[in-house]
């Protein structure tokens, strides 16, 4: 017996489920998805990320957005069905089934909602005690990398790039500037100042990206919303990336170039500190 999944409102042992290789999912990577953080067998910042999950449905035309009640319940069943304390419930919606065809179907196709969950240790690793490496790789994806899509096969090659060469994760640049992590969002403090670049159509509006700027704010240190190169990055004082299941991660080398000591920076760990206390009043 594997682990219990939800699928198309049943759930089933992860051998028992299927989907059609018709699914656009399978044929145009025409499928988005959530990633929701799980502590002590409670739910991180689950609403904001359902906000956003109506909005890609909404930026890519999808017949109809999903009933968040019905999807917080599956969520929390899935959670106490797998036993899962600390980990991820991973959430994908496709358009659904439909003749091979560019074009989107018909809009009485019915969406193909599926989640799982997965164990990670999330609070204590070797990421967050020790910091990781990132090198930096051309950002050669399409120009609307604000939709959570599971089109993810270029940050899926740089990231495997990075880990054959030595490295932990990749920031993409463009234009000279750093875009994002392959996963993540990607920060810089220089001078007592944090900095992340302005959200646009280039990057993610990641989740905990906006808790995080929330954190430093009531740490009083000021956040500046701009693009920053990799020369900049490489001179910061401190790095760091955010995501839903890195929480904030401090960035020890970029390339070459060590940050500050080659350790964990002060700020980024009180801000890490500060995010999990925080998201775990919240949860639900």
């Amino acid at each position: 017996m594997g682990r219990t999944v939800y699928l198309n409102g049943e759930y089933l042992d992860e051998a028992q489920a299927k989907i059609s290789i018709f699914d656009r999912a399978l044929l145009f990577s025409d499928a988005l998805y959530e990633v929701t953080s799980v502590l002590d067998g409670k739910l991180i910042d689950f609403k904001n990320h359902m906000k956003r999950l109506d909005r890609s449905m909404t930026e890519l035309n999808y017949p109809k957005l999903l009933d968040h009640k019905d999807l917080e319940l599956f969520h929390r069943e899935l959670v106490k069905k797998n036993n899962l304390k600390e980990g991820v419930v991973y959430l994908q919606v496709s358009r659904g089934v439909a003749e091979r065809s560019f074009d989107f179907p018909d809009k009485k196709t019915e969406l193909t909602v599926t989640a799982f969950t997965q164990v990670k240790d999330l609070l204590q690793n070797d990421a967050a005690l020790k910091g990781i490496k990132v090198m930096t790789i051309d950002d050669m994806r399409w120009k609307r990398c604000d939709i959570k899509t599971v089109q993810l096969l270029y940050p899926s090659f740089a990231k495997s790039s990075a880990v054959e060469k030595g490295f932990d994760d990749a920031w993409m640049v463009r234009n000279g500037y750093i875009t994002e992590g392959t996963s993540n969002n990607a920060w810089i403090i220089r001078k007592g100042t944090v900095i992340t670049r302005q959200f646009d159509n280039l990057i993610l509006r990641g989740i905990t990206r906006e808790a995080v700027i929330e954190c430093a704010e009531e740490l009083n240190y000021k956040v500046d919303f701009k693009n920053f190169t990799i020369n900049e990055a490489q001179s910061a004082d401190e790095a760091f990336v955010t995501s839903a299941t890195t929480f904030v991660t401090p960035v020890i080398k970029i390339n070459k170039s060590t940050i500050g000591d080659g350790k964990p920076g002060k700020f980024t760990k009180l801000l890490r500190e500060k995010y999990i206390e925080k998201a775990k009043k919240i949860a639900i």
